[in-house]
């Protein structure tokens, strides 16, 4: 019997005979949006190819990107609009990968919803009437975290409710020293409001649930972890950029990315 295989790339095969390769998948010749910061955007010199450059290769994606350096999930909207304003509805995907300027920047990381005392019509097994329950608000605000997200994904949700939306957790960062105006410490130091970034990945993590979203978990599954020396070799500079990936880093995330893509339909 014939087994069809996907060829990985990069990765060596484990069987002898020369594997088929799979010519269609879910993922084939979709238009997929990216939002985010200098890690997507395509101007950023950490690398030569960013990770959606090899999506595009691997799965013929055809990427519409819009990260910006510098920018936070405040900034998703804007992003949002540039799409809508020069694709239309024309997009399969939008995948979203924001956070760690939020975290480099201390914003709060602040609270999902408010919640106030309300009465509401219930009745089970007997007749409907009145009850005091309590009711609960996302928080729809750009100064805290969770308050940026809400706003972001109630935003793309509305204006995308047939679409596919993913979102990336922010990959682990260590230093940044790109002159005296812009220095940034590792993540094993708390932010200017006391936050490790753990906290801006795990709000990540809870959104996915909050907004019935799928969330690609790369702070985990890619293995970048330039907190180490031996990973140095994946970033932009060992001495001063262990927070960009280089080409190889990108290269990393991609493959994880196809991997779990591959899982999710895209519609």
């Amino acid at each position: 019997m014939l087994v069809t295989m996907m060829a990985v790339p990069g990765m060596a095969q484990t069987v002898t005979a020369q594997p088929d390769i799979v010519e269609w998948h879910p993922w084939k010749g979709k238009r997929v949006a990216y939002f985010g910061d200098s890690i997507t955007d395509p101007r950023n010199s950490g690398s030569k190819k960013k990770y959606w450059g090899f999506l595009q290769d691997w799965l013929g994606i055809t990427p519409y990107v819009y990260g910006v350096s510098g920018r936070m999930w405040n900034d998703v909207p804007r992003q949002a609009q540039k799409l809508q304003e020069e694709h239309g509805d024309s997009v399969d995907a939008i995948l979203i990968f924001m956070g760690t300027n939020d975290y480099n920047t201390g914003i709060p990381i602040g609270e999902w919803f408010t919640e106030r005392p309300e009465q509401v019509m219930a009745g089970i097994h007997e007749t409907k009437h009145l009850v005091d329950r309590r009711h609960r608000y996302p928080v729809m605000c750009d100064s805290t975290y969770r308050g940026r997200i809400n706003k972001a994904m109630d935003y793309v949700k509305r204006m995308y409710p047939r679409k596919q939306i993913v979102l990336l957790t922010p990959i682990h960062r260590a230093e940044f020293y790109a002159n005296e105006k812009n220095w940034q410490p590792r993540e094993d130091y708390t932010n200017l409001c006391g936050e490790y970034l753990d906290a801006y990945v795990e709000s990540v993590k809870e959104a996915g649930n909050l907004w019935a979203v799928p969330v690609i978990d790369l702070n985990a599954l890619c293995g970048l972890y330039p907190l180490m020396d031996e990973m140095a070799q994946y970033f932009k500079n060992a001495e001063n950029d262990r927070l960009h990936p280089n080409d190889e880093g990108h290269r990393r995330m991609a493959l994880t990315l196809m991997g779990q893509l591959m899982a999710l339909p895209v519609f």
